[in-house]
């Protein structure tokens, strides 16, 4: 686990509200109870039983969270802590995605909202936040790790995290709702708004509905990402893939002509282990997509989705992959590194982040040779080559 917090990663697949730390959650469902706008004895236990939540408890959870995050401070202060917490195991560059909510009752329009995610990341002190694109300060090369084994700066040097929003449009939404949220993002561009997500209950809506959306952000410029493959839907997971957007998420339940379509278009996955078995959308983790896809040497990134409901963190996703899969040092630096060429931040960003991985591979290779001379000095391969590790073991 040491190793896996040391390392530099990237987490292109986390929900902010589903982010919240549960410290956070418990404060606030208790004020809410105090106030008499919830039952606090029914929430309190779900809070607290947080390492084995079941699928009943999580939908339960997320009901108290869209509560909780109709208020323009508590956004603030999930939004802060979210990107304290990803930092503070080396999170490197973050996409945060949400949906931008309305509040009439308190004065929140879907603006407000985002508004109250930005003075969020403008709050964080910790770190350095970068997530204004094309500034001086966004294309300051991030300040290197001490050390593979020890991630605590030394003297005035401070960890930076790039930070970068997806709005995302909820499958509840109307196609002008959804066109009104591409809208809120293309005005918030300057901001670090970078792209569009669809998500939400799988079960409900249909793709024709946001197909004009969609199709609006992809005309101007942003980035698509869409939750693919949730439940059982061969015709909408079939029209997805034909609009190919630039990542999905999830693509659990692929059927064969499914798998083809996807490895053909080399559309980047969004993997989320944790999530996976906690939705029972997956039976086991050995018998988890990740492998397959892995072996295919297929584009793909671990992330989340939803690391305060589920209980984990992007160290932990790659701690399981270690455990599960038996990735090595270099398998799961390469699979970190390599999710650089999937972000949606501009070219300067990724060529901050490139020279960031080299020279924190250089600085891993004596690590690796001195604290366990055991293992083979670690090599990477340049990005281009793509180089996803040779086997499982």
């Amino acid at each position: 686990m040491e190793w896996c917090v040391s390392m530099p990663k990237l987490e292109l697949h986390a929900h902010l509200n589903g982010s919240i730390r549960n410290s956070t959650l418990l404060e606030l469902a208790k004020a809410l109870g105090e106030k008499g706008v919830i039952d606090f004895s029914q929430v309190e236990h779900v809070i607290l039983k947080y390492d084995d939540r079941s699928l009943k408890e999580v939908f339960k959870l997320f009901d108290l969270i869209h509560i909780l995050t109709t208020d323009h401070a508590t956004v603030t202060r999930i939004t802060k802590e979210v990107v304290e917490d990803f930092a503070s195991e080396n999170v490197v560059y973050l996409e945060l995605r949400t949906t931008p909510k309305k509040n009439d009752s308190i004065g929140m329009s879907k603006r407000s909202y985002i508004e109250a995610v930005m003075k969020g990341l403008r709050s964080v002190s910790s770190v350095d936040v970068a997530f204004v694109p094309h500034s001086e300060d966004s294309r300051t090369l991030l300040n290197p790790l001490p050390s593979a084994k020890n991630d605590n700066c030394n003297g005035d040097s401070r960890k930076k995290i790039f930070v970068r929003l997806l709005l995302s449009i909820d499958r509840r939404e109307t196609t002008e709702a959804a066109i009104e949220t591409v809208k809120l993002a293309l005005e918030m561009r300057q901001f670090g708004v970078v792209g569009i997500d669809l998500s939400g209950n799988p079960s409900i809506g249909e793709w024709i509905t946001y197909l004009p959306a969609l199709k609006f952000a992809r005309e101007q410029g942003l980035y698509v990402t869409l939750h693919c493959g949730e439940v059982p839907n061969s015709k909408e997971i079939h029209n997805m893939l034909d609009f190919h957007p630039e990542r999905i998420g999830h693509a659990i339940f692929f059927e064969e002509e499914h798998w083809r379509k996807l490895k053909s278009s080399n559309i980047p996955v969004e993997i989320c282990l944790t999530s996976n078995i906690r939705t029972l959308s997956v039976p086991s983790i050995d018998v988890h997509h990740f492998v397959d896809l892995y072996k295919s040497k297929h584009p793909l990134v671990l992330c989340t989705d939803d690391s305060g409901v589920f209980s984990t963190s992007l160290s932990n996703e790659y701690k399981i992959v270690a455990n599960s899969f038996g990735l090595g040092m270099r398998e799961m630096f390469e699979l970190s590194r390599n999710a650089v060429e999937f972000i949606f931040a501009d070219s300067g960003v990724k060529e901050d982040l490139r020279t960031y991985f080299n020279s924190v591979a250089k600085n891993m290779e004596l690590e690796v040779e001195v604290t366990w001379g055991v293992l083979e000095p670690l090599t990477i391969m340049p990005l281009q080559d793509y180089s996803w590790g040779s086997k499982l073991h």
